[in-house]
């Protein structure tokens, strides 16, 4: 039986994933280089990469005898799109309060 693919906020939602995501962001780099910037053992980054993968937030390539992690950003356009949902929703409130405080309390009398 096939596996469900992993939603990337499930990705997110740990911070050693997060950190996975933002070295890599910034280059490619084979699975011990991203091993080395973590306390945990190197199956346990394998893990995690394994985990960003099925994401879609990083691509693993095997060239010879090495695997080489790249980020594919792409994913957190999701993540970005969800998120701004709500920031628009507390704009909208805040502007009403903000529209309800500057209201002279003096123009409801006449």
């Amino acid at each position: 039986m096939n596996q469900a693919r992993r939603d990337v906020f499930q990705a997110i939602s740990d911070p050693t994933r997060r950190e996975i995501i933002h070295l890599l962001a910034r280059r490619t780099l084979n699975l011990n280089n991203v091993a080395d910037h973590f306390t945990i053992s190197r199956p346990a980054v394998a893990k995690h990469i394994r985990i960003l993968t099925e994401c879609g937030l990083v691509t693993v390539q095997t060239r010879g005898r090495e695997t080489f992690c790249q980020a594919d950003l792409k994913g957190l356009k999701q993540v970005s799109e969800w998120a701004n949902t709500y920031q628009e929703f507390w704009n909208d409130k805040l502007d009403a309060l903000e529209r309800f405080l500057d209201e002279d309390p003096s123009d409801e009398n006449r």
